[in-house]
């Protein structure tokens, strides 16, 4: 009997560790799936984003172009008008001069009076030929500038990639180790994160960061028509200083001008291309809470823009 007992013990005891274990397992898996969760839809976050800013800036230049074309329809419309109106004056003009040779033999005075009603239509018909001709200028000059526009447009956005792929073979050996290059709304962004360039609460660029910004600068000079500006980004933990660095808002501050004044030892740069700003906490790219999303949003953002002087003189023009 003794025996007995101590076997269903032994039992009870073994079908108690293995439901424990599988509980376990089940519940690592749970966790895994949650985290993939999260991750996917963190994923999905910043695609959205991206995808609403570049909405955005095609649906700006479409709308430009669109105003474009509806002026162009609106000439061709005019144009074809004038020519109805031109068509019915000659038709005219035709009748009034076979009503003139049918009257001829008659008397004096109403010869006279076709006369002046011909004379009268044929400087209506002249004076309507130059008002075609000026709309057919127009319009030509219209449909010029509109595939000069489009031109500039295609020549803007290969610029972009073109120095899009520059920064990157620039930037060889610092890509995903930090920094990261990326195109959006016709610029260039220039990522890097806090741990490439500064130690934490710190505004002194480390060397490593300051090799990165050598080897931008020098793709930079050489690039003029190249406009910069350097925003600096914290995370939103509150930075309690007591020197000249009190608050997140200084720190991102003196990010920027610490990395602009990096640039500018390349003495080729000319000042006047550079802004530097200081964005604080206010513009993340991770919303969440957690170390990694913080880290993420402590970054410095170098973003450059070729100038766009041509499309803005065609768009004024039109």
């Amino acid at each position: 009997m003794k025996k007995t007992i101590i076997f269903f013990c032994s039992a009870i005891f073994l079908a108690s560790c293995v439901s424990s274990r599988k509980y376990n397992e089940t519940n690592a898996r749970l966790q895994n799936c949650v985290s993939d969760k999260t991750s996917l839809e963190k994923q999905n976050q910043d695609l959205t984003v991206k995808l609403t800013e570049q909405k955005a800036s095609f649906d700006q230049l479409t709308g430009k172009f669109d105003d474009l074309q509806k002026k162009h329809d609106a000439s061709l419309a005019e144009l074809e008008n004038t020519r109805r109106n031109n068509d019915r004056i000659h038709a005219v003009n035709k009748e009034l001069e076979n009503q003139l040779e049918i009257l001829k033999s008659g008397s004096s005075k109403e010869i006279s009076s076709l006369m002046e009603k011909l004379q009268a239509n044929q400087e209506d018909i002249q004076k309507r030929e130059d008002q075609l001709r000026r709309a057919e200028a127009e319009l030509q000059n219209k449909n010029q500038r509109l595939s000069e526009l489009q031109q500039a447009l295609d020549q803007k956005d290969a610029a972009v990639q073109q120095l899009k792929q520059k920064v990157i073979a620039a930037l060889t050996g610092f890509n995903n180790n930090g920094l990261s290059v990326t195109e959006r709304n016709g610029k260039v962004y220039v990522s890097m994160d806090e741990k490439l360039l500064f130690k934490t609460a710190q505004w002194v660029v480390d060397e490593k960061g300051k090799q990165a910004l050598k080897n931008l600068s020098e793709l930079l000079a050489i690039n003029p028509e190249i406009n910069i500006l350097i925003e600096g980004h914290t995370d939103n933990v509150p930075m309690r200083g007591s020197g000249e660095v009190k608050d997140n808002w200084d720190l991102s501050v003196m990010r920027a001008t610490a990395v602009t004044k990096i640039l500018l030892e390349n003495k080729s740069i000319d000042p006047s291309r550079i802004s530097a700003s200081g964005r604080s906490e206010f513009v993340p790219v991770a919303i969440g809470e957690t170390s990694d999303d913080r880290q993420k949003n402590r970054r410095t953002e170098i973003i450059l823009t070729p100038r766009l002087d041509e499309i803005f003189k065609l768009l004024e023009s039109n």
